[in-house]
């Protein structure tokens, strides 16, 4: 299914963020992989606050309901704290470096980043810069922001819209993609020292 953003925010940012809040609850493994953004379930209000505001701008969303918003993904983040679920990540290392907050709030974020790293139901993986992403037999190409939902459900979010897949063979291909990627990523203390690292950058 193809939804523009259009068509998802009309009602404004708040709707749009209740839209798809179902899923996160009924969940009981998600994937998230982005080469680009900090995902929404481990921003910072700051971070979530500053996105929102240029999705109401780029996309020429009429209502000014981005405080409300914010509001509702600040709250969807309890999902993490759910027993019976688990949340993995997969970051590419430059998203840690994409600033678009100012300097101390992008620390908070990377510092809130390591905080929720450690929750039980949490696994936080980075790839590193310096990764040879041939060293699988073949070249590990960085690929767009997606999200797998248990194993029936892919999430991919474009410039103009949101595409969801759910066709057995795509989401196989999601899977796929996800396995190559998950494959070249550190966990861990390395992962740890990857952000602290960038989080010291900034501070310096």
């Amino acid at each position: 299914m193809w939804l523009t953003y259009r068509q998802l925010n009309r009602g404004g940012l708040k709707l749009a963020q209740e839209s798809v809040r179902d899923r996160y609850e009924r969940v009981k493994l998600m994937r998230t992989y982005c080469a680009h953004v900090i995902p929404g379930l481990v921003q910072t209000r700051a971070y979530t606050t500053r996105a929102l505001e240029s999705i109401r701008i780029e996309q020429h969303v009429e209502i000014d309901d981005v405080a409300e918003a914010v509001a509702e993904r600040m709250d969807r983040q309890r999902v993490l704290r759910r027993p019976d679920a688990r949340f993995v990540f997969v970051l590419e290392e430059q998203v840690l470096h994409h600033r678009v907050i100012p300097a101390r709030q992008h620390v908070e974020q990377l510092e809130h980043l390591l905080r929720v790293a450690r929750l039980p139901s949490v696994s936080l993986g980075i790839i590193p810069l310096t990764t040879d992403r041939s060293r699988l037999g073949h070249r590990v190409w960085p690929e767009h922001t997606f999200v797998i939902s248990d194993a029936d459900l892919v999430t991919v979010e474009l410039v103009s819209g949101f595409l969801s897949v759910s066709q057995p063979t795509e989401v196989a291909d999601y899977l796929a993609a996800w396995d190559r990627l998950f494959g070249l990523a550190v966990h861990g203390e390395p992962a740890r020292r990857i952000i602290t690292e960038a989080a010291d950058r900034l501070d310096a």
